[in-house]
């Protein structure tokens, strides 16, 4: 097979799969928190304290993809363009 023919099947591959996980599991864990929903400190003896709550995922610890995030807005463009009263 030649590398492009190669290269657009993994391309392919890896966007399927990408699809098929937001269309799974539309939320994933919070970049920032990494899915605890709080930060963690440390006190001044060394033992782990829960910290704030995280801004980014309100303390939920999920987040939207962005796959999923860009499917909901085409959507929502899709349904406010062809609504008719």
């Amino acid at each position: 097979m030649t590398p492009v023919l190669v290269a657009s099947a993994l391309l392919l591959s890896i966007t399927l799969g990408y699809v098929s996980l937001c269309v799974a599991s539309p939320f994933g864990n919070c970049r920032k928190c990494r899915g605890m929903g709080h930060a963690l400190k440390h006190d001044r003896k060394g033992r782990l304290k829960r910290g704030k709550d995280c801004r980014r995922c309100k303390a939920t610890g999920k987040r939207i993809r962005v796959g999923r995030w860009l499917y909901n807005r085409a959507a929502r463009i899709y349904r406010a363009g062809t609504h008719t009263p």
